[in-house]
């Protein structure tokens, strides 16, 4: 069978046993703050889990894509080296939400594996819970039995805590859960060897593929458990493990989910995969190479067309890091100089199309990103392996950390570097310092969650926002949070007008007004998993009593005109720059909107005024507002309507119209009742974010006003200080010419003065020991022309060891020049001689060996930093 008939039987086979076949959520979690990534089949229904939803149906079915590369599922140094670890990988998954149990999951599974996939059955290992004496779990006894019936006892496995009780995180659902092993060694090696003793023991050829969890049990703060009031059933299976083995691979990656791909790297590189090579033989760091460039490229891919884009923090800084793991994989083994990673993203869109079409949708978009991506981290690579290769001496672990936190240089190819040059890498050093990092980082980010205290038993929360601002409510559940030293309260209420931040609008603010006078003001209303939370710095007195939520109406206002406004923004640029433009991200605030489009070049000032223009006209007509409630998603998507990549629809969707044939999008957002009440629309800034993405931001209403009486109120001062000149842009360019012009007279007058300093001090130089020695404080107006001063006398004064000092603009400022054939020979290092010389002027600075520059905040101290130089001489 081909990966994608797998695929389809898995689907048609639990559909067949009435569950719904639902579509995989993006690989970026939204709405929830312990989650990056999607790295389970269960996320999208975590809510109804946690029991703040209701299931659709009782039953459903998907394929999921997973992201597993940090935190608690941290597999990415594993991917690449052995055969069955991945980045983006599918999980198939069955669900039943308080409908089928045990019986049910355990007869099915089997029957797949067995009947349809044909699986030979001696092959097969199954695990139970045996039970935690500490937790007070007895022995799941239930499921053992339940095998019985199909295994023989010999392969029916107790496993421990670790293995078979699947917990959500250190809070939340949880329950015994009972795995699926397959041992796909040859007979021989079976006959010697019992399977069962390689279960869960991280051997290549016995893996598992499915697991089956049982989820009957809620995790509290505390520790302790609690019965859940449904019992569910949460399955797994991993799809490149499953394909491997009804193809009979003994590698993920040599199934036709991966060979494709993996063939093209080998052909474009001219080395050939060998995915038999061991560690250490010959064509094994090209094989890994491949293997990891052939997996990374889905994470990218799917994560940025999931609306995440490489960054320098959160999941951003994830991508970036599993894009530039590969950049130096294919740079290192394979001997790409150039950009390569992005061409693998046309054959993997072609690949899924028809399984995950947004990728398909969106190749061009991607492909340009990774792109962009590739030659900035590869112009770093090659400045990072130019450092390294200046190091004369053992490199220290703050050293190494630099290279890897600054440039994203790996460590293994600064060891790599250092070893050739006959230098060591302090190891335990760099790790100290990868630990402080990350201590700062989790210190950082530390929130302290404690458990909800339910005051009414009701998992249903109404939204009246779209037609109120005011609603009658009662708090029904509230839980205290610590994050930075701060505590705050959550609160959810069973009615609430408060919009929580979503789609790029931010969450309502305003206040809960109670019967005896009390006035709880709320912070800030967010989305968790369902749940429409309400963040207070205060509890109420009587938290039973009925309260009336009161949204702040003018913040409301002016959030509503920007997020309208937005709306017809993205119309707008459609008819403007073309129909590829798509949202890649918002803001909407009360002050102004932020949007981020795909378009892959600068937008100009003639793009920008007709975008005004077509805006500012929809403004004057006055559009009203058309709202649909609850369409089915296939109607709306067949009207025409604009859905975003990244987003997670329902079955029943909401559609904001002003215009049928002008703007019509899926929306949950809170929007004016008539374009009218923007009342005006001014871009005020236009940016590059990401390759292929740009940002405009914008300002409405009153802000807008605001802005042009400001702008016009310069223009008149400009004009009183030039006399009101007829032709006042014809005035400014005088102005500029002239100062021009004095500029260059002036570095004329720098550069005589320079040269005449070159001279005098170059007759200064003090040999000493072969070395010619200059030490002096000199008068010059800015850095560069002491930069250029130096690097003259280098020219013209060989063996040189040059410090100046300068008071630049009140701040003192030092350099040092040092020529090449010291740096190599006597070991002199100008940005380790600076970093000594700064202290005396309580500052700091850094460079290259042969040029380093510092600066800081006492001026007395540059005699003694002069006179501390010549101590490096000895």
């Amino acid at each position: 069978m081909t990966a994608n008939e797998i695929r389809k039987a898995f689907l048609d086979f639990f559909a067949s046993k009435g569950h719904a076949i639902v579509p995989s959520a993006p690989i970026v979690i939204k709405n929830d703050p312990t989650l990056m990534f999607t790295n389970a089949g269960m996320n999208q229904f975590k809510d109804i889990f946690l029991g703040e939803a209701t299931a659709k149906s009782p039953r459903a079915a998907d394929t999921q894509r997973c992201l597993r590369v940090s935190g608690k599922h941290n597999d990415l140094e594993e991917v690449g080296i052995d055969t069955y670890h991945h980045t983006m990988f599918e999980m198939l998954g069955n669900w039943s939400f308080g409908d089928y149990f045990k019986n049910e999951a355990i007869a099915w599974s089997w029957d797949l594996l067995t009947v349809v996939y044909k699986l030979p059955k001696d092959r097969l290992y199954v695990s139970y819970f045996e039970g935690d004496e500490k937790e007070g779990l007895e022995k799941d006894t239930e499921t053992f039995n339940l095998w019985k019936a199909f295994v023989d006892e010999s392969h029916i496995l107790p496993g421990n805590k670790k293995d078979n009780f699947w917990e959500m995180g250190e809070t939340g659902p949880c329950g015994p859960c009972t795995e699926i092993h397959y041992d796909s060694r040859p007979d021989s090696e079976r006959a010697q060897v019992d399977g069962a003793t390689l279960v869960n023991a991280d051997h290549d050829q016995v893996i598992e593929i499915w697991n089956n969890v049982f989820m009957q049990f809620n995790r509290l703060k505390d520790g302790s458990l609690q019965q859940l009031p449904a019992k569910h059933v949460d399955t797994g299976m991993g799809f490149e493990r499953l394909v491997r083995v009804l193809q009979g691979k003994t590698s993920n990656y040599d199934s036709d989910i991966f060979q494709p791909i993996i063939q093209y790297i080998a052909d474009k590189s001219g080395k050939a995969y060998n995915g038999k090579s061991t560690p250490g033989s010959d064509g094994w760091n090209e094989a890994v190479a491949m293997r990891v460039l052939a997996d990374h490229i889905r994470a990218i891919s799917f994560a940025i067309a999931d609306g995440q884009l490489p960054s320098n923090n959160k999941a951003g800084y994830v991508i970036r890091r599993i894009l530039r793991r590969a950049v130096r994989y294919s740079y290192q083994y394979l001997g790409f100089k150039e950009p390569f990673l992005n061409q693998l993203v046309p054959l993997l869109a072609d690949q899924f199309k028809g399984v995950f079409d947004e990728l398909y949708s969106q190749k061009d978009f991607v492909q340009k990103v990774v792109m962009e991506e590739e030659l900035s981290f590869l112009r770093t690579l090659g400045r990072g392996i130019q450092i390294v290769e200046q190091f004369t001496e053992n490199i220290t672990g703050q050293q190494a950390f630099e290279l890897y936190d600054t440039y994203g240089f790996p460590l293994d190819l600064t060891e790599l570097i250092a070893r050739e040059k006959g230098l060591s890498v302090d190891l335990e050093g760099f790790a100290k310092s990868l630990d402080q990092q990350k201590s700062r980082s989790r210190a950082a980010t530390a929130i302290d969650t404690g458990d909800w205290v339910v005051l009414k038993d009701d998992d249903t929360v109404e939204f009246t926002g779209y037609d109120e601002c005011e609603t009658i409510s009662h708090i029904t559940k509230y839980r205290k949070v610590a994050a930075k030293g701060k505590e705050q309260y959550q609160l959810v209420l069973d009615k609430t007008p408060f919009y929580a931040e979503s789609g790029g609008q931010v969450g309502d603010k305003g206040e809960l007004v109670f019967p005896n006078g009390d006035v709880i003001y709320i912070t800030d209303t967010k989305k968790e998993n369902g749940l429409t939370v309400h963040f207070a710095d205060e509890l109420p007195a009587d938290l039973s009593d009925a309260l009336t939520a009161i949204v702040e109406p003018a913040l409301r206002l002016s959030t509503e005109a920007n997020h309208s406004a937005t709306h017809l923004l993205h119309a707008a640029m459609k008819q403007v720059l073309g129909t590829h433009v798509n949202q890649k991200g918002s803001l909407v605030n009360a002050d102004y909107l932020r949007f981020d489009f795909s378009h892959f070049s600068k937008v100009t000032e003639d793009e920008i005024a007709r975008i005004e223009a077509i805006v500012n006209q929809k403004i004057r007509e006055n559009i009203d507002l058309k709202e649909e409630r609850n369409v089915p998603y296939d109607i709306a998507i067949k009207s025409g309507v604009t859905a975003l990549f990244g987003e997670k629809y329902g079955d029943f969707v909401r559609v904001i119209t002003f215009d049928d044939e002008f703007s019509k999008e899926l929306c949950g957002g809170t929007h004016v009742k008539a374009t009218g009440q923007i009342g005006f629309f001014k871009i005020i800034a236009e940016s590059a974010v990401a390759a292929g993405v740009r940002r405009i931001e914008a300002i409405t209403g009153v802000a807008a006003e605001n802005y042009i009486t400001l702008q016009s109120n310069l223009i008149q001062q400009l004009k009183d200080q030039l006399k009101n000149p007829k032709d006042l842009v014809k005035s400014v360019e005088g102005l500029l010419n002239e100062n021009n012009r004095l500029k260059k007279e002036l570095e004329k007058s720098l550069l005589e003065k320079s040269s005449g300093l070159k001279h005098q001090l170059a007759k200064q130089a003090e040999n000493v020991n072969g070395i010619s020695f200059i030490a002096q404080k000199v008068e010059l107006p800015n850095a560069e022309a002491v930069k250029n001063l130096a690097y003259s006398l280098k020219d013209i004064v060989p063996n040189l060891f040059l410090v100046l000092a300068a008071e630049i603009d009140g701040k003192p400022n030092l350099t040092v020049m040092i020529a090449e054939n010291l740096v190599k020979e006597k070991g002199l290092n100008a940005g380790s001689i600076i970093r000594e010389l700064a202290k005396e002027i309580q500052g700091g600075g850094g460079g290259q060996p042969f040029y380093a520059t510092a600066g800081g905040k006492d001026a007395s101290g540059l005699n003694n930093a002069l006179n501390k130089a010549r101590g490096f001489l000895a």
